[in-house]
């Protein structure tokens, strides 16, 4: 008898809840860092070199981010067929990006001028050097201009080929509307676009199942690097800065999930993979192909999702710019430099521009509040130096904070067009139709549209959106 040959009268017993438990990806991720964190803290010199298992992780999703990305947005951007929907969509976001971005930069100002963790450490600048801070942290830093320039890359390719997330939103949306412009020449270019981001998601599918992995390697090198130690040294900044995100993303991005008729906690555990995977890493890219697809299949159109979550990752980082505020007074107040309120408001309008196009790369907050105190004459950019240790610690929250309140600007801005299936979403929420590798739509997608060759730009406008919309509700190539 094979050993699939079942005797009579017997039942194969079903996997036990421990395997199944253990086959889940954000399990596999809890389990890393956790094992990284007692690898730290046990064998700190073993730990600290574990570091390239993280950082491996992190460019090999890298790699895939841009590819990614202009796949999502020429297509999504093709399926519209209608620029003035684009640039609805950009500018609802934009705005929505500005007004959320100063509203956790304020959150942080009240918090640090409340508390007040640096007070009392009376630090003499004198003793400050910037000596063994990053190259980064003390070069100059780029203008308005500079920083509007770094968007057009030398060739088309090149775009792809860096690490910068907003070349490539840029020549995403001029091919995407190139490819309307051409017609039926560019239908079969969408098409093949469309099957490309198919094979791309299977790519990065298979590279996530390493996720457990990069997050053990970054968990221990932190821990091991740093040490327990660090962390109590000064957690009273930590502490604070950890408790005002978590404010923020359950008051502010809460009450924004509720106006748009949906509800926080049951999208953060939909979403409770990438944050533990965030949580590993320190970093939140690796997360972004698995969120694009994961808010398309909670309802999101493709265009929406493709313009807003990408933009979102250069434009709105709530983390880090809770964590300017936070870290800028708290230097001033370690240094004994008594800031106005007027000198604290024009700090805080030179982080709404020096917090942007930061990637949500571990560090990038630490050279942006750099960039800020460069920009600034009231505190020296050698005291960065007193927070340099232990910026990894509070590296996390920014990462998390910023994943969070993107993931919610892009259901808020798909809820405002129009292009979010409500019904879906709270079913997907609930956990009746749950995120899978090829996952099952329920419902057939919306007719096509077709313009007619008399129709107005203003009536056909709507139309292109709904059916850009239907075409964007079959199966998602995702991640899982």
């Amino acid at each position: 008898m094979s050993r699939n040959d079942a005797a009579p009268g017997t039942v194969n017993a079903p996997p036990s809840r421990l395997r199944r438990l253990l086959s889940l990806l954000y399990v596999q991720c809890l389990i890393g860092v956790l094992a990284g964190a007692a690898v730290g803290w046990l064998w700190p010199s073993f730990g600290a070199e574990l570091k390239p298992l993280g950082d491996g992780f992190i460019a090999l999703v890298r790699m895939m981010i841009a590819p990614v990305i202009f796949c999502t947005v020429v297509h999504g951007i093709a399926s519209m067929g209608n620029a003035r929907a684009v640039g609805r969509v950009s500018l609802k976001a934009l705005v929505y990006f500005e007004v959320l971005t100063t509203v956790a930069m304020v959150i942080g100002l009240v918090v640090v001028n409340v508390v007040q963790p640096g007070s009392g450490l009376h630090v003499d600048p004198s003793t400050l050097s910037t000596e063994g801070l990053p190259p980064e942290a003390t070069a100059s830093h780029e203008s308005l201009s500079a920083f509007l320039l770094a968007m057009i890359p030398d060739t088309l390719p090149s775009a792809l080929t860096g690490h910068e997330i907003l070349p490539v939103l840029l020549i995403s949306v001029l091919f995407g509307f190139g490819l309307n412009a051409a017609g039926e020449a560019g239908a079969g270019i969408t098409q093949g676009i469309e099957k490309l981001s198919k094979v791309l998601f299977t790519l990065i599918r298979w590279i996530m199942r390493l996720a457990p992995i990069g997050a053990f390697g970054s968990m221990a090198f932190t821990i091991g690097n740093y040490g327990l130690d660090t962390l109590r040294h000064l957690f009273l900044l930590v502490g604070s800065f950890w408790l005002t995100a978590l404010f923020f993303v359950l008051v502010v991005l809460g009450t924004v999930m509720r106006v748009n008729g949906l509800r926080l906690l049951p999208f953060l555990r939909y979403i409770k993979e990438e944050l533990l995977i965030v949580l590993g890493t320190s970093s939140s890219e690796p997360v972004l192909p698995r969120l694009m697809a994961k808010l398309q299949h909670a309802g999101a159109s493709k265009p929406v999702v493709g313009i807003t979550l990408p933009a979102g990752y250069s434009f709105n980082l709530d983390g880090t710019a809770i964590y300017l505020t936070m870290g800028s007074v708290f230097l001033a107040q370690a240094l004994g430099i008594d800031l106005s309120l007027t000198q604290q408001l024009s700090m805080l309008a030179v982080m709404l521009l020096t917090s942007k196009g930061a990637a949500g790369v571990t560090g990038s907050g630490f050279i942006a509040l750099a960039a800020t105190l460069s920009a600034v004459p009231h505190v020296p950019v050698a005291a960065l130096a007193l927070i340099f240790g232990i910026d990894r610690f509070m590296s996390e929250a920014r990462a998390l904070t910023s994943v969070v309140g993107n993931s919610v600007a892009t259901l808020a801005v798909a809820k405002w067009e129009g292009q979010l299936d409500e019904e879906r979403a709270k079913a997907v929420l609930r956990g009746e139709l749950p995120y899978t590798s090829a996952p099952e739509i329920d419902h057939a997608p919306e007719p096509q549209v077709e313009p007619t060759p008399d129709a107005k730009p203003e009536a056909v406008e709507d139309a292109d959106l709904k059916a850009a919309t239907g075409a964007d509700r079959e199966p998602v190539p995702a991640a899982g």
